[in-house]
């Protein structure tokens, strides 16, 4: 997948190219074919020098946003050496430009606003959306990530400042499984906000008005859609960080005739399903048999438990039972069906039962797996954590909530509160810990284990849509990734720095589930190669000099 041919530039037009640029690499030979002498240092060095040179001033930063800041402006003057860094180094890099840090960056979007890298559509471009979109320089776009900023992360409503999600996927998206960042379009759904204090805010950069809502914001997002497909053929639209109520609208509108998907709810419900499958491995039950309690019932929530139920049937559960396994909480305690203005989203998980708290609720359930979705820091108490684990010999965990400061519980609470003995895992990275003697290194449920290997395989067989099936397979395979040792450190994922190797395998899984079910009959149609991994990890963008 390498973008189409650029003319040859040289001088300082070449040394200011963050996509051509190799900086003090550029040899002898180089420097005189392209009119860097003088320009130049003398020393010619390597990649591998320039790495080392960039991690040792990293390292130096004070706090995660001046990280951030510097990889930002790393990306903007080197684009190759930027991406080697965050492969060689995904433990350390990938929590300073996506989560936790990313949710800080947001917050601050417009304080550390640098330079322009993503495209911005607003109510004033209705109607010229299209021709909007050729402003753009990059004309073969294959993924394009978009957010109206309503919510992002657990922090709510940032408005056009939630621009650093869209950023940060795609910087994922070429990391961790090789798509060009050329091919990548970050875009920011600016509409409004409902954020005082942005709207009070003289620094905010986006349209300072409230939220456009009703038929006028689906029309206008109908319009964005309907250009980007006319202007990139067969682009791959990734919807991220909308309300619950948009998410579902926009997903249920689009999924049958577009190519796309909404992360939140697929992506996150694929991951969390991977890590429960790899839980099993640990407690020895049988993924058929269990039982889960949800805290929390917005899109990422009810999309999990969505999965989890397709998955259960899969196994021989019938439909009605698969949905009795699920119970859900919020602050008004267990959904149930005696309670009014159920959205529709949430009505399929209502039970017929009587209004109960979330600990009574456990009691009667006693369900094998807590799941929190939430974004309400602190909402497992030692209580809860102490039920499940007289509930269970081995209760799973799952913390989700992002960035970091907004997780239901903490690694090291978790943990003590079990005696040890939960199964943990968190959205955003905890730091290995020791608890009785026993050194634990929590598993993070970071959607960068799906959603790129989803994309990586559906733009390599040139699908036309993408079911819920797609991620039940992407579930499966990330699963079947997570080893023996994994699990013996605690972690029901597999280690970060396998996860390029991951992205491979689940892109495998998925191309040959869309080829073999019709999902690429259409007029751009990849044939099937003999060999589909081979054929897609030639692909993949490998970022050297």
């Amino acid at each position: 997948m390498k973008p189409q041919n650029q003319p040859e530039l040289s001088g300082l037009e070449l040394l200011r190219n963050p996509a051509k640029t190799k900086s003090t690499a550029f040899t002898e030979a180089e420097r005189e074919r392209y009119q860097l002498r003088g320009l130049l240092p003398a020393k010619s060095g390597s990649m591998r020098g320039q790495l080392s040179r960039v991690l040792t001033n990293l390292r130096r930063k004070e706090n995660d946003i001046e990280k951030y800041i510097f990889l930002s402006a790393l990306q903007d003057r080197n684009e190759r050496l930027f991406y080697r860094l965050v492969i060689d180094h995904i433990g350390e890099i990938m929590p300073l430009i996506y989560t936790p840090t990313v949710g800080q960056a947001c917050k601050e979007f417009a304080n550390i606003f640098r330079t322009e890298k993503g495209f911005y559509v607003t109510a004033a471009e209705r109607g010229r959306i299209r021709q909007t979109l050729d402003n753009w320089p990059h004309k073969d776009i294959r993924i394009i990530v978009v957010t109206d900023g309503e919510r992002i992360l657990g922090l709510g409503d940032l408005g056009a400042s939630g621009m650093g999600i869209p950023i940060g996927k795609l910087s994922l998206y070429c990391a961790c499984a090789g798509i060009h960042p050329a091919q990548c379009l970050p875009v920011m759904f600016d509409v409004g906000t409902d954020n005082e204090e942005l709207l009070n805010d003289p620094v905010y950069l986006g349209v300072p008005n409230k939220r456009l809502r009703g038929d006028a914001y689906f029309s206008l997002m109908d319009e964005f859609i309907r250009a980007a497909q006319q202007a990139y053929p067969g682009v791959l639209i990734q919807f991220e960080d909308f309300i619950a109520d948009n998410a579902f609208a926009l997903l249920q509108k689009y999924q049958r005739d577009t190519f796309c998907f909404n992360d939140d709810i697929q992506g996150t419900a694929a991951v969390v399903l991977a890590g429960v499958a790899a839980s099993t491995r640990i407690s020895g039950l049988a993924f058929k048999d269990m039982r889960f309690a949800f805290l929390g019932a917005g899109s990422a929530a009810t999309g999990i438990g969505a999965m989890i139920a397709q998955a259960l049937m899969q196994q021989g559960v019938r439909k009605e039972e698969a949905y009795r396994r699920l119970w859900f909480f919020n602050q008004g305690g267990l959904i149930e069906q005696s309670r009014a203005r159920l959205a529709d989203f949430i009505k399929p998980f209502a039970h017929d039962l009587p209004p109960q708290n979330l600990l009574d609720g456990l009691r009667a359930h006693q369900p094998h797996v807590l799941i929190g979705a939430t974004g309400a820091a602190g909402s497992f108490t030692e209580e809860i954590v102490a039920l499940m684990s007289e509930l269970n010999r081995r209760p799973a965990i799952f913390a989700l909530s992002n960035p970091t400061t907004r997780a239901e519980c903490s690694a090291q609470q978790a943990y003590q509160w079990s005696e040890g003995r939960a199964i943990f895992a968190s959205g955003s990275p905890f730091a290995p810990l020791t608890v009785n003697g026993v050194k634990f290194h929590p598993g993070q449920g970071n959607n960068s284990y799906i959603f790129p290997g989803v994309g990586l395989g559906m733009i390599a067989c040139r699908a036309q849509c993408i079911p819920d099936e797609v991620f039940l397979l992407a579930a499966q395979a990330l699963a079947e990734s997570v080893g023996e040792a994994d699990l013996a450190r605690g972690s029901v994922y597999p280690a970060l720095h396998k996860i390029r190797d991951v992205s491979l395998r689940i892109a495998t899984r998925v191309a040959e589930y869309a080829w073999d079910n019709g999902l690429t009959e259409c007029e751009r149609a990849q044939p099937q190669p003999k060999n589909i991994q081979d054929f897609i990890r030639a692909m993949m963008y490998d970022p050297k000099y």
